[in-house]
């Protein structure tokens, strides 16, 4: 039986996109990359002098120090005026600050606090129950002095936030995950405007001591679904209140009629 002949259609849109050719930089920091991670280059050791990777490659001095520049924003080299670029390990907050700029273009765009929200709130939640699940007692006990700095800190708006993000930040060791972390501390440095205006709200301080108090006593107990839940109703009610603190704000703006 004779193989059907396959026709190219408008649909196939993909298939139609010219090959774009790599740029003599790209090649070159691919190569790199293999062979750092195939361990000829071992972290902690110096790459070759400039000269010996253009001879290496067969490039320019332009096309390897653009290469270089990619993997020192990869977090695979460490790139030194005057010196030889030095092989590192990637960290999650070496990831995170490249995802900095993008992140404030998307929180000042339409809807993107929003979405920041949700993004969070899925974040959390599973921080949340995680820290349920791994919680030791030496993790319990420090958690315990976090919501206790919290709640020392009401009538103090900034100290409260402070020790807001510390108890938050907390949960986030606890799940012994690096990556978390580095999350964390970027939602904190993104989301700080939001967070100070949800705390303008009536009674925000104990609203939001109440719900770290609840996280706190799930983690305790490691429940992770009622951690988890926890979490869930503590980030609904910051939605909230920031709805609630920016009516204020706009009433305010307004004036008396």
């Amino acid at each position: 039986m004779q193989a059907p002949e396959f026709r190219f259609s408008p649909h196939h849109e993909f298939a139609m996109r010219p090959i774009r050719r790599r740029k003599v930089s790209d090649e070159a920091a691919g190569r790199l990359e293999g062979l750092i991670a195939d361990g000829t280059f071992p972290q902690g050791t110096l790459l070759p002098p400039e000269r010996e990777l253009m001879k290496m490659f067969g490039v320019g001095r332009a096309s390897i120090r653009e290469a270089l520049y990619s993997l020192g924003r990869m977090g695979l080299v460490q790139v030194r005026t005057g010196e030889r670029p030095l092989v590192t390990r990637p960290t999650p907050e070496k990831l995170i600050t490249e995802l900095s700029g993008a992140a404030r273009h998307f929180l000042a765009g339409s809807g993107g606090l929003e979405h920041f929200q949700e993004a969070r709130a899925l974040f959390e939640v599973g921080v949340a129950r995680l820290a349920a699940l791994r919680a030791s007692s030496d993790d319990v006990d420090r958690l315990r002095h976090a919501l206790a700095a919290n709640s020392a800190a009401r009538g103090d708006r900034t100290r409260f936030e402070r020790t807001d993000v510390a108890f938050h930040y907390v949960l986030a060791l606890i799940t012994q995950n690096p990556i978390f972390v580095a999350v964390h501390d970027a939602l904190v440095e993104w989301l700080t405007s939001q967070r100070t205006i949800s705390l303008r709200a009536p009674r925000a301080e104990e609203t939001a001591f109440e719900s770290h108090r609840q996280i706190f006593e799930a983690v305790a107990a490691r429940d992770p679904d009622r951690a988890a839940a926890a979490m869930d109703e503590h980030l609904r009610s910051v939605v909230e209140l920031i709805k609630i603190a920016g009516e204020a704000d706009h009433a305010a703006a307004r004036g008396p009629r």
